[in-house]
């Protein structure tokens, strides 16, 4: 049990900046008071989730939305709040001249804005000390014969590649893929075949990042994930759940035993701890619950399904499958996966200092009502603004 609790005592779960803000849909931006209007203010929010969880150390950021004159400045002041800055994520889906898309736009000049925002966040990252570029490309196509397909992978390489060639010697790039959407013909970078071989293209750093909502209805996802392990590829998890699309809801809301099988082969590979460089970054866009409690419950259910996959009896599994007990293996699992781990994850935070129930903590420390009252002269848009 000493191996589980200091696994768990290292585990280290990125925070978005841009979930603290206000959200929606395609329909409506929901406001919600309280809501950061800054950089500044959305590090606040973050601290807090890490003073009561204690395994929140960093949060990622999102160019434009987050951007500052002095991002050293940021830097530092987010070590004064306790937490650190992590990934740099770039939005080249905003702006109206990426319609037909960003970097694999049929349009050089185009095509020359977004690649130059990618190294303007490869700039940013000199600044605040991050280790990664996190890449989305919402690029694609609509409709059979809109754009060659070839030459916007070939597009998409040459930025790619100008960007990597960028990177600091201890920066990598994270590249997300993502099934469809706002493209419903074709997506550039569609899924993690397409992320895996751009990756192996570039060099050793780049890898690919999971986000458990970008993936058709029933794909093994744990099977990704042991997969991109064993090739030295999987540098991050964009956390959400999903019912039926790219939902970004709370994480193992939908499904928490997938979520217990993906922390799985994290465990089994060995790739749990901070110092073997998998980044678990939460992406979620909070739409009808308040922002604070619905990441604090992200990161506890993070942790939750950890422990059990922690618990797996990892002797008693090997043992059931070299020797083709097929029930015996699927026992040693679900034996973990419905032990009730939340004592022992209250008797740890308690061990550190911490309210055994971060949620509750939340609740009676006053700082919703807080934040309320001196945010009240201004929101800030969101995501889906």
């Amino acid at each position: 049990m000493t191996a589980v609790t200091d696994a768990l005592r290292r585990q280290e779960i990125e925070l978005p900046s841009w979930a603290f803000g206000n959200s929606g849909t395609r329909f409506k931006v929901f406001s919600q008071p309280g809501v950061p209007r800054s950089p500044e203010e959305k590090i606040d929010d973050a601290a807090v989730v890490h003073r009561l969880t204690g395994v929140a150390p960093s949060v990622a950021l999102h160019i434009p939305w987050d951007k500052v004159d002095d991002y050293a400045a940021l830097s530092a002041y987010a070590k004064e709040q306790g937490v650190r800055l992590g990934a740099i994520n770039t939005n080249v889906f905003q702006d109206e001249d990426y319609k037909l898309g960003s970097v694999t736009n049929p349009d050089p000049r185009i095509r020359r804005k977004a690649t130059d925002h990618l190294l303007e966040a490869v700039d940013i990252m000199d600044q605040t000390g991050s280790r990664d570029l996190k890449l989305w490309f919402s690029d694609g196509t609509n409709y059979p014969g809109q754009d060659d397909i070839w030459d916007r992978q070939d597009r998409l390489a040459a930025a790619l590649r100008e960007t990597y060639d960028r990177l600091g010697e201890h920066q990598r790039i994270l590249l997300e893929y993502k099934l469809f959407e706002p493209a419903f013909y074709t997506t550039d970078v569609p899924d993690w075949g397409t992320s895996y071989a751009h990756c192996l293209e570039l060099g050793p750093k780049a890898t690919v990042c999971i986000d458990t909502g970008h993936h058709a209805p029933g794909t093994n996802i744990e099977f990704i994930v042991a997969f991109l392990l064993r090739a030295g590829r999987l540098g991050a998890f964009d956390f959400n759940s999903r019912f039926y699309a790219d939902d970004d809801l709370m994480v193992g809301s939908a499904d928490p035993f997938q979520l217990f099988r993906i922390m799985n082969e994290i465990v089994r590979g060995d790739a749990l701890d901070p110092a073997n460089g998998i980044a678990f970054m939460l992406d979620q866009c909070h739409n009808i619950e308040a922002k604070i409690p619905a990441i604090i419950r992200s990161v506890m259910n993070v942790q939750e399904a950890t422990a059990k996959a922690l618990l797996v009896d990892r002797a008693a599994l090997r043992e059931a499958q070299q020797g083709g007990d097929v029930l015996a293996a699927n026992a040693v699992l679900m034996d973990a996966y419905n032990t009730d781990v939340r004592p022992l994850l209250a008797e740890l935070r308690i061990e550190q200092g911490l309210d055994p129930d971060p949620i509750a903590a939340y609740r009676h420390s006053g700082y919703a009502e807080k934040i309320t009252a001196e945010r009240a002269d201004g929101q800030q848009a969101g995501w889906g603004a």
